[in-house]
């Protein structure tokens, strides 16, 4: 695999065989190449590595069956990597706020993931508070 594009799915096989550095350079230089800035690209594209990742795996996770659900609900693929990657950068917050915590869980970020919907991220990009209200902060890592 030489290049990534969201708009397409990876091949599983293909981008499994890809190291997580050459996975996370192909994402980056797909977002340079495509001149899409945001606030950070390494964050930015590790995410869409991770949703990458968990759409490979088929559906041992909803992942792959979301991206399909929000495409039917008029995202393009690209948008609908974004809003899982939020769903997952919601997860992982949660997780870094709670000393107690040793892993995301999995269970309600799956949940999570099944309750997203088309039109719920295009609300969540027209909010000011990026849809979260005032218990988490606003993050435009995937306004782009």
């Amino acid at each position: 695999m030489e290049r990534y594009d969201p708009h397409r799915a990876p091949d599983p096989a293909e981008w499994n065989a890809l190291s997580e550095s050459e996975r996370m350079a192909l994402v980056q230089d797909y977002h340079r190449r495509a001149r899409i800035n945001v606030p950070n690209l390494p964050i930015h594209a590790g995410a869409h590595m991770i949703v990458e990742n968990q759409a490979a795996l088929g559906d041992e996770l909803p992942v792959r069956r979301a991206i399909r659900r929000l495409m039917d609900g008029g995202l393009d693929r690209h948008q609908a990597v974004h809003a899982v990657a939020s769903v997952f950068t919601d997860a992982l917050y949660d997780l870094l706020k709670s000393p107690d915590s040793a892993a995301i869980d999995q269970e309600s970020y799956n949940a999570a993931v099944e309750r997203l919907t088309a039109e719920r991220w295009r609300r969540y990009l027209a909010s000011d508070d990026g849809g979260r209200g005032p218990s988490k902060p606003r993050r435009r890592l995937f306004r782009g």
